[in-house]
């Protein structure tokens, strides 16, 4: 996937080719959480949220984020609570979050410091604690937006942190994290089992509170949120969906949501998934193209063995969706994710809209078929790209279409 080259400037300039952006200028959002703070030092509730950089690893940029607000600021990060939320105030409420960066070696989390210690403390809380930050110079008043992570306000150099209310930390929480123990894989998926949300699961990895001792480590967050797609989704299936029975009609699910539209098939037949994405002319990735570009992963019933290099964090989050829901109905079925990005979704907001996009698809009604050709014929007439375009890049479609199946032969 390519990266779109974003620079977000406090006077509202928009460096990724287009001249300016509209969604930003209408809330004038650089009017943002960085002009109320006075000096270097605040107080806030954190929601709470910690962020881990990447870009120099293994020395990582760590931040405790916070607006400088004392109300509740639970749903600032809450993604799986977003859901219909219009991008305008999706931003407007993540650039209230200050991100005052520390950089540390990623291995500290294994001997942390007092202060890093307390940064661990907050991504454990379920609830918002407040928090008091020194900063050693002014507040830059960039934005960040990536494409794995949702966005983030105001960038400044800690200097110093602490609590100044006490972390509610669950239970189960509290005891995997103690666990010195336990790999981070099996933690992961024992808080999962319990109810932590996965937005929590991608904190707690990504502030190195979870591994065996020795080897606990700093997790960039875009890192750490793909690992938990990743893990949790490949145990469901492996473990849950393959010993289910297979579905026995084709199924379709839609949902639609900051201007991408979503299509979910599923097909009777042994566990295999695969996303599509099909970026429109005008999008985030596309700003200047004159025609659109399909790409796309796959894996068939053994899995994975690399990276989803073409769609990256997306087909983890998609993944996880699915496997959610096969698990639920206690079925199996080949998969194929349909996403067509439209040009209205001007910046990145973050794979945690895949997800919830593709959750949301698949609470609702489906439509049934009774084969492959009619679901794909109903589909041709929804979607915006030429389904011949779609068969072209597909590696699942052509495999649905020409595979042998036992009932063949009898």
């Amino acid at each position: 996937m390519i990266s779109p080259k974003l620079c977000i400037k406090c006077k509202g300039k928009l460096l990724c080719g287009l001249k300016s952006c509209p969604i930003l200028e209408k809330q004038n959002f650089f009017k943002s959480s960085a002009n109320t703070i006075k000096g270097t030092n605040f107080s806030g509730n954190s929601p709470p949220s910690v962020f881990v950089g990447w870009k120099s690893y293994p020395k990582v940029s760590i931040a405790p984020l916070s607006p400088p607000i004392l109300n509740d600021t639970s749903l600032l990060d809450s993604p799986e609570r977003w859901f219909g939320l219009p991008q305008e105030r999706i931003i407007s409420m993540r650039q209230q979050l200050i991100r005052p960066n520390k950089m540390i070696d990623a291995t500290e989390a294994s001997n942390p410091s007092y202060g890093l210690v307390e940064i661990q403390e907050l991504a454990m809380s379920s609830e918002p604690v407040t928090v008091n930050i020194d900063l050693s110079k002014k507040l830059s008043p960039n934005l960040l937006f990536d494409e794995g992570v949702a966005p983030m306000g105001p960038v400044g150099f800690l200097k110093k942190f602490s609590l100044e209310g006490n972390p509610k930390i669950p239970k189960k929480v509290d005891y995997l994290v103690s666990d010195t123990n336990a790999k981070s894989k099996t933690a992961m998926l024992e808080l999962y089992s319990s109810g932590i949300p996965v937005n929590s699961l991608h904190k707690l990895l990504s502030a190195g509170t979870l591994g065996v001792k020795k080897k606990r480590k700093l997790v960039p967050t875009r890192w750490a949120i793909t690992a938990v797609d990743s893990n949790i989704s490949g145990e469901i299936i492996d473990e849950k969906v393959k010993g289910f029975q297979q579905i026995s009609e084709f199924m379709l699910f839609h949902s639609n949501y900051l201007d991408n539209d979503f299509w979910v098939l599923l097909v009777p037949g042994s566990w295999a998934f695969e996303q599509l994405e099909c970026w429109l002319p005008g999008g985030s990735w596309a700003v200047n193209a004159k025609s659109f570009t399909i790409i796309q992963d796959h894996e068939f019933y053994g899995g994975r063995k690399t990276y989803a290099s073409n769609t990256e964090g997306a087909y983890y989050a998609a993944r996880l969706a699915v496997a959610e829901y096969l698990a639920l109905k206690k079925r199996q079925a080949a998969v194929i994710v349909f996403r067509e990005i439209g040009k209205d979704y001007k910046v990145p907001l973050g794979v945690w809209q895949i997800r919830e996009n593709v959750r949301h698809a698949l609470q609702g009604k489906p439509l049934s078929f009774s084969s492959l050709s009619l679901s794909l014929s109903f589909l041709s007439r929804k979607l915006k790209i030429p389904m011949r375009d779609y068969n072209k890049t597909s590696r699942l479609l052509d495999h649905l279409k020409h595979q042998r199946t036992l009932s063949q032969w009898f």
